[in-house]
């Protein structure tokens, strides 16, 4: 994978993303109910973040999607919270580099927009997800924040910007 790069979501890109997303859910046995495979702009991640303080980026590699993660306000919490969404990677994509590239641009991003603290959601079992964010300086707490719907990811972090 020599020709990967990170950038914007583009319209032409919502396809691409969403197959993306559930076939890494498909491929992990993620539960589907309470998660973010039933958020219902799943097929319109370009339109979801093209919003105020709100940036989604995919990884592309010789044209193909690969890869992708964002960030966004996290609802019904104060404004200096974000949230890291949906951060996935095909298998072909993990283990060289690129989630640690992905989550510096996503968490700069998040400082230009002002935040100073920044939250993910995700499942027990994604141990490798689960050191990337502890490397990013991401602590776990004890409990959810905001309201993201998800409530099937019982692992929660937290990460001062």
């Amino acid at each position: 994978m020599d020709n990967w790069i990170i950038r914007k979501i583009q319209k032409e890109d919502n396809e691409a993303v969403a197959q993306l997303i559930r076939d890494v859910f498909d491929e992990l046995n993620i539960p589907k109910t309470g998660t973010a495979y039933e958020d219902p702009y799943l097929d319109l991640m370009f339109e979801e973040y093209n919003k105020s303080r709100s940036v989604y980026y995919v990884v592309e590699n010789d044209g193909r999607i690969v890869g992708c993660a964002g960030v966004a306000p996290l609802a019904n919490e104060a404004e200096i919270y974000c949230e890291l969404q949906k951060m996935y990677f095909l298998p072909e994509t993990r283990g060289k580099g690129i989630g640690s590239k992905m989550m510096e641009q996503c968490l700069q991003s998040a400082r230009e927009f002002g935040f100073e603290k920044c939250y993910l959601e995700t499942m027990p079992f994604m141990h490798d997800a689960q050191k990337l964010y502890k490397k990013s300086d991401f602590e776990y707490i004890c409990s959810p924040m905001g309201s993201t719907g998800h409530t099937s990811c019982p692992v929660w972090m937290l990460k001062d910007l």
